[in-house]
Order: C-alpha cells, then sequence, then structure tokens
C-alpha cells in the first residue's frame, strides 16, 4: 500500500480525532502528504506536530464545514501548500440521535448542515481543481445506518443515505474522478459524545460496547486512495465480526 500512497497529497476534514485523525496518521505514515481540518485548532496543532516529527509532511488549517468559504479556503491552501490534490476526505460527521418527538430541531439542522452540506461543500470545493487537474479522488465517511433505519436515527440514517446518493451522483457524473463510500459500523470515535437524549444515550452506549478501532477505517480508505487511477472503489462496508 506505501508504494500506492507514497506523495499523494490528502486533505482530510473532522480531523481532530476519531477516523479523521487515525486516517492522517495512517496516510501519512505510508508516506502519503496530509492537510487536516477541523474547528478545534489545538488538536490539530498536536498531530500535526507529532507527523511533522516523525519526518511526514503535514499540515492543518480552521475549518468549518458548514461554511461554503472555509471549506474552499482548505482545499485552496491544500493547493497552494502541496501543488496540487489528489483525494479529499470528507469525514466531518454529527450523530445526535433522538426520537423524532423529541423535537430535537436544532440537533437536525446541525446533522444537515454537517453531514449533508459538509459533504455538498467539500465537493463544490474540490471539483474544480479536479477538473483542472483531470483527476482526483472523492471519499466520503457515511455510515452502515445509510442501509437500514433505526429508532432514534431517522434524521442521522436520511443524512448518511444522502451522503450515499451524493457520491453515486458524482461517480456517475464525472467519471475521470475516483469516488469512494466508506461506511464504518461501530468504531472508536467521539461521535456517541453528541448524544443528548438521555434514553438514547443509554441506548446507544450498550450498543457501542465493542467498536472496532479508528484504525480499522484509516486502512478502508488507504486501500481505496492507494489504487491506480484506473481503479476505483466505489464502497467499503467495514463492521466489527459477527455484528
Amino acid at each position: 500500500m506505501s508504494n500506492g500512497l507514497k506523495d499523494k497529497v490528502v486533505a482530510i476534514t473532522g480531523a481532530s480525532s476519531g477516523i479523521g485523525e487515525v486516517t492522517a496518521r495512517h496516510l501519512a505514515e505510508n508516506g502519503a502528504h496530509v492537510l487536516v481540518g477541523a474547528r478545534r485548532i489545538d488538536r490539530l496543532q498536536k498531530l500535526v506536530s507529532a507527523l511533522q516529527a516523525a519526518g511526514a509532511r503535514a499540515e492543518y488549517q480552521a475549518l468549518d464545514v458548514t461554511d461554503r468559504a472555509s471549506v474552499t479556503r482548505f482545499v485552496d491552501f491544500a493547493v497552494e501548500r502541496f501543488g496540487r490534490l489528489d483525494a479529499l476526505v470528507n469525514n466531518a460527521g454529527v450523530m445526535p440521535l433522538s426520537p423524532l418527538a423529541a423535537l430535537k430541531l436544532d440537533e437536525w439542522d446541525r446533522m444537515i448542515d454537517v453531514n449533508i452540506k459538509g459533504v455538498l461543500n467539500g465537493i463544490a470545493a474540490a471539483l474544480p481543481v479536479f477538473e483542472d487537474q483531470g483527476c482526483g479522488h472523492v471519499v466520503n465517511t457515511s455510515s452502515i445506518a445509510a442501509y437500514y433505519v433505526m429508532p432514534a436515527g431517522a434524521i442521522y440514517c436520511a443524512t448518511k443515505k444522502a451522503v450515499n446518493a451524493i457520491t453515486e451522483g458524482l461517480r456517475l457524473e464525472a467519471p475521470h474522478i475516483r469516488t469512494t463510500i466508506v461506511s464504518p459500523g461501530v468504531t472508536e470515535s467521539e461521535l456517541a459524545d453528541t448524544v443528548t437524549h438521555a434514553e438514547t444515550a443509554a441506548l446507544v452506549a450498550a450498543f457501542r460496547t465493542e467498536p472496532m478501532p479508528a484504525d480499522a477505517i484509516a486502512r478502508a480508505v488507504g486501500f481505496a486512495i492507494a489504487q491506480p487511477q484506473s481503479v476505483d472503489v466505489s464502497e467499503i462496508i467495514v463492521r466489527p465480526t459477527g455484528k
């Protein structure tokens, strides 16, 4: 895999923790140049310092995926700093699950803004770059929740179904641009920390007793990006054994 990732320029959103952070580490360890973005700058600084100390080429940029201008600056910075952009990993996401009857409208809006509009903002920023280059790769973090609806998960599941539809649409419309949907099962991350509905939080905690390490998803992302331009890994579902 290292040969396929070596010198690839990859920008990763939601990289201050969990899957995004571990993916940045994995790609950098295998020779990729990484740009990490998130709102928590202190965590990004710590991550990039560690990567640079290990000899990797890494940079960070403040990023709010719900802000179109912020995402554009993020992608532009990658091109300015590294000379090109080979892949964008739209990883930022939130999961404040709750029953519809709880009427947590602000949380519904937040999921739509981050999980759907954040992905669209990433595509809108990267697509012109990829068109100019004649190639590129969009990797979107989805979820096994895209394939079924669970109680308290109607909005979250809907956002992930939307991610899958958007990714497939891009694949069909831009055949020279590779697209990959990565759908994790239960994985070590801070996603569950966004659940504010007490009863749902208890159910989620019980469901997440044996999560996969985030490295399982990082390796899946690395596998997809490492393929030659002629090979498009369209979709990967990664879940704990037996789940």
